[in-house]
């Protein structure tokens, strides 16, 4: 786990502000970007406050009001936060996932229990579907969740009964990683019967994760706000089962209208009113898939863009006519390593499984790990080495 310990002081500014009633995200930025930093929004005049778009004179007058107690609330909260045992990430932070911070509305900031080290989640994805599910749905997450787990992917979900669960728990036994995100605070397990779950989620590397105050209790309205984080941590979003009115297919909007993230889904029964949002998903052009691997081949496709942009939200990149020197591979999985050395020259995936002797799944599966990481990209039908 990555140590936050001391809080920085515009750290421990920007929480302040998310315990201010009234202030989401979108009006946190803004006003941080019109004062400089959290600290000055605190030093904000009343007429200065309702100078910023969104900030009205009842937010103006309550942030007033509320503002000489925020430092100590914040306070409170970072020791709560210590005493259980959890550590906090804010937008500020190197280590604040980048996936999320590119998107709308990000959260300020994340409490969370276990591990939020980027480099052990780098590729993740969500897997979503109804809480009320078949036996079927519950077969399928628990499958795709396997697969793409022991392949290298954190497997995100909301720690729901059903689909989420089970997502998680196929997760787990494949011996991968998942990150649960709450719609309460980290002082409730919600539901209660998955205590356990959580706790094999943290012993196997993964993380229990919460934008809501330590002690904010479940409720319906959080869990709206809830799907686009896990949404925004994801480079696609799976879809198993869902009902037309299922919270997962807001999860899906997130995903395509507001994230530009990929969407799949799982087809079901016809006649199957538990499946009747995720195949409505398929008649809008969700990806049709039945495979994990297919997920895979997709993601081949657009992740390794989609990740480069999220990085350049955070870090300069190098100029595209400067010319660097390819990297030592370092430590990476061994048949990464084969097509890393191999690739002195493009080469296609067949001519990489025919020179190492292997399998082309094989050559598939690894390349897209490496693309995703930045490591290769396709030009054409070719694969080439990038550092």
């Amino acid at each position: 786990m990555i140590s936050v310990d001391p809080i920085s002081a515009p750290s421990r500014d920007l929480l302040a502000l998310t315990l201010i009633p009234g202030l989401g995200p979108v009006r946190i930025d803004r006003l941080i970007q019109a004062a400089g930093s959290p600290g000055a929004v605190l030093g904000m005049s009343q007429s200065q406050l309702t100078r910023v778009e969104g900030i009205g004179q009842h937010t103006a007058s309550r942030i007033i009001t509320t503002r000489p107690d925020a430092a100590g609330f914040a306070d409170n909260e970072l020791q709560t936060i210590a005493n259980a045992g959890c550590s906090m990430v804010t937008i500020m932070d190197a280590h604040y996932p980048d996936l999320l911070r590119a998107i709308p509305g990000a959260p300020p900031v994340l409490q969370y229990r276990g591990t939020m080290d980027p480099e052990s989640h780098e590729h993740p994805i969500a897997m979503v579907g109804s809480r009320k599910c078949t036996i079927y749905g519950t077969e399928q997450a628990t499958r795709f969740a396997g697969s793409l787990g022991s392949a290298g992917f954190t497997i995100v979900s909301g720690g729901a009964r059903g689909i989420d669960s089970a997502a998680h728990r196929g997760a787990l036994d494949a011996g991968g990683q998942t990150l649960v995100v709450l719609g309460c605070g980290l002082g409730h397990v919600y539901p209660k019967e998955n205590a356990q779950l959580f706790d094999r989620v943290v012993e196997q590397g993964g993380a229990i994760i919460s934008e809501l105050p330590f002690k904010t209790p479940p409720s319906s309205e959080n869990f709206p706000a809830r799907n686009r984080i896990i949404s925004g941590l994801s480079l696609g979003t799976l879809v198993i089962e869902a009902g037309r009115r299922s919270g997962a297919l807001i999860t899906a909007r997130h995903a395509v209208e507001d994230h530009g993230r990929e969407v799949f889904a799982v087809p079901g029964r016809i006649d199957s009113s538990a499946s009747g949002g995720s195949n409505d998903l398929l008649k809008s052009g969700a990806h049709l898939v039945t495979d994990p691997g297919e997920i895979i081949e997709i993601l081949e496709r657009s992740a390794g863009n989609l990740k480069q942009g999220a990085r350049s939200h955070s870090a300069p990149q190098s100029s595209p006519a400067s010319v660097q020197p390819l990297e030592p591979i370092g430590d990476i999985d061994p048949v990464g390593r084969q097509i890393l050395e191999a690739l002195t020259e493009p080469r296609t995936g067949d001519q990489l499984a025919d020179q190492l002797g292997l399998e082309p799944g094989q050559v598939r599966a690894a390349a897209t790990m490496l693309e995703i990481q930045g490591r290769i990209r396709r030009s054409g039908s070719n694969f080439e080495r990038t550092r």
